[in-house]
């Protein structure tokens, strides 16, 4: 095989390797939190949490108003949350609290979670620079 043959052969394999490899790079997409009025923030009180996901990328609580309606909340990572002092034991079945959250811009029950206080005073919160105070 010519010089400039073998050439061309190793600079097309090397062409597809290259490619190959920038297709195998995974990609980073978040998505957008336009549906929540972002900074509108809102309190409900006496809310009795249903269920508490402590998931990946986000968490999410779902709790019952007084009057008997679902809410779903959506809240930052558990490895965001983590930082300032919250757990996946933080709250559970049953337990009711207060809180406070950004809401969904279509007028449904929920948004994205900001803070919750428990009855015993204990206040997580999940953008304050000095994370969670009791």
């Amino acid at each position: 095989m010519k010089a400039t043959t073998l050439r061309r052969a190793l600079s097309g394999c090397a062409l597809a390797l290259v490619g190959a490899m920038a297709l195998s790079v995974p990609g980073s997409a978040h998505h957008s939190t336009a549906m929540f009025a972002w900074g509108e923030e809102k309190a409900l009180s006496n809310m009795t949490v249903e269920r508490w996901e402590w998931t990946n990328p986000h968490t999410f609580l779902y709790a019952r108003d007084a009057a008997g309606n679902r809410w779903a909340f959506e809240g930052m990572s558990p490895n965001h949350l983590v930082r300032y002092g919250w757990s996946r034991r933080s709250v559970a079945p049953g337990q009711v609290i207060n809180l406070t959250y950004y809401p969904l811009r279509d007028d449904r029950n929920g948004g994205f979670n900001v803070t919750i206080t428990k009855p015993d005073g204990t206040h997580l919160n999940q953008f304050s620079a000095s994370g969670s105070r009791q």
